[in-house]
């Protein structure tokens, strides 16, 4: 006969595979706590708040699961990145491999890629500390400041848009590579992972390095 303890680690984790399908099909905002708590069999409608606290503390659980898989793999890649100074698409490296490599890891890693890329368009002040708190364990705000460093010279509301749209744009695109390859059919060929992965790189940095807006590409050089 199970444990109660068992019992409890089995609900909170059908919990988060629920929540992590229904935060990125609906939203971390809108997705229905009631739905969660349906998709995971669950009768008590306050099982999320039993075992999370709250819809921040279930989204906080949601990036626990793969945290230390991303922390693991962008510490190795930042380091890489610090030794080859300077060089804007060694950083945007260190966020496109690991969550790729996620990615392919099936369709949780797909979910969770979604989930991150709607928490790097949202205001960073409205996020709650307990997520913040696992955002920062994943090394991703130290791959920002590497970013903000290697950019071109121009205004800093420009620069957090610029990294903003960048990294939603590069989390998307993975997971959406990811789900193309999951249908029997797929719109278009897919390139490989590799070259796939060389391209969103070369993709993002030109992104974070074009003109800014009413200058001559020569203003911005250096």
């Amino acid at each position: 006969m199970p444990s109660v303890g068992s019992q409890a680690e089995e609900t909170r984790g059908r919990l988060v595979e629920a929540a992590t399908r229904e935060f990125a099909q609906h939203g971390i905002h809108a997705a229905s706590l009631l739905e969660i708590t349906r998709q995971a069999g669950q009768r008590n409608r306050g099982a999320v708040h039993y075992h999370f606290g709250s819809r921040e503390g279930m989204l906080a659980a949601v990036l626990e699961q793969h945290v230390d898989l991303l922390a693991a793999r962008e510490t190795e890649l930042l380091a890489r990145a610090r030794a080859r100074e300077g060089d804007l698409a060694a950083a945007v490296e260190a966020f496109v491999r690991p969550s790729v490599e996620l990615a392919e890891r099936g369709w949780t890693g797909r979910a969770y890629l979604v989930v991150l890329a709607e928490l790097v368009e949202d205001d960073p002040a409205g996020v709650p500390p307990e997520v913040v708190a696992v955002l920062e364990r994943m090394g991703g705000y130290e791959a920002v400041g590497m970013l903000e460093e290697r950019m071109p010279a121009m205004p800093e509301a420009l620069r957090s848009e610029r990294i903003s749209l960048a990294l939603a744009f590069l989390l998307r695109a993975i997971a959406d590579r990811a789900r193309a390859g999951d249908r029997p059919t797929s719109s278009r060929p897919q390139l490989p992972t590799e070259p796939f992965l060389q391209n969103l790189v070369t993709m993002v940095a030109a992104m974070l390095t074009a003109p800014v807006p009413g200058t001559h590409p020569d203003d911005t050089a250096g």
